[in-house]
């Protein structure tokens, strides 16, 4: 279906209704009563439910500057380890919590249920390592390393981000993200 100004208008609500309430046991009869639709029309402009919550979880990403952005700046010039401290410093800023919430609302759905969902793991399997490597790289790492470092920080970075949501302390989960990759830069 293309783009058109209903399709475009039942996606932001989507998207709205998402981060106020989350993914989990989200129905797509409920998804269109929240949204003011119906089944039929929701199936018409996105093909089905995970589609459409795919699709407004890429557009709740967006609306979140520093996540938006964080790969840009780290592939910015300046030094490494600077940019890839900073990196964790966008993925923990409080104004990113709800997007958090979402994103691992919507994994332990997918993991429930796979079925449909393969645009959704496939993007969280290699969107952030790919850009992760590439930087790294560039920055001096043969292609294996750089693969094998990317892996190591955006693991870390995961699972860092689940800690921060049960209130783990901040400054416990900055030195380990130091301490990673300080680590991992040792064998550039």
């Amino acid at each position: 279906m293309t783009d058109s100004p209903e399709r475009a208008r039942l996606l932001g609500l989507t998207t709205d209704l998402i981060l106020r309430e989350g993914v989990v046991d989200m129905s797509l009869s409920a998804i269109a009563r929240g949204i003011g639709s119906n089944n039929r029309m929701v199936l018409y402009y996105f093909g089905s439910k995970q589609d459409l919550l795919d699709e407004a979880s890429r557009a709740a990403f967006d609306r979140f500057p520093r996540l938006r952005d964080m790969f840009t700046r780290l592939a910015a010039d300046g030094p490494l380890e600077d940019r890839l401290l900073e990196v964790w410093e966008d993925l923990s800023a409080p104004e990113n919590h709800a997007f958090l919430r979402l994103f691992f609302q919507q994994f332990g759905t997918v993991m429930r249920d796979q079925d449909g969902w393969s645009a959704f793991t496939d993007r969280i399997a290699h969107e952030w390592i790919d850009a992760t490597a590439e930087v790294l790289r560039r920055e001096g790492f043969d292609a294996l390393g750089a693969r094998t470092a990317a892996m190591q920080l955006v693991g870390l970075w995961r699972g860092l981000q689940f800690l921060t949501l049960t209130g783990v302390d901040p400054e416990e989960l900055r030195a380990a993200n130091r301490a990673t990759v300080q680590a991992v830069l040792t064998r550039r």
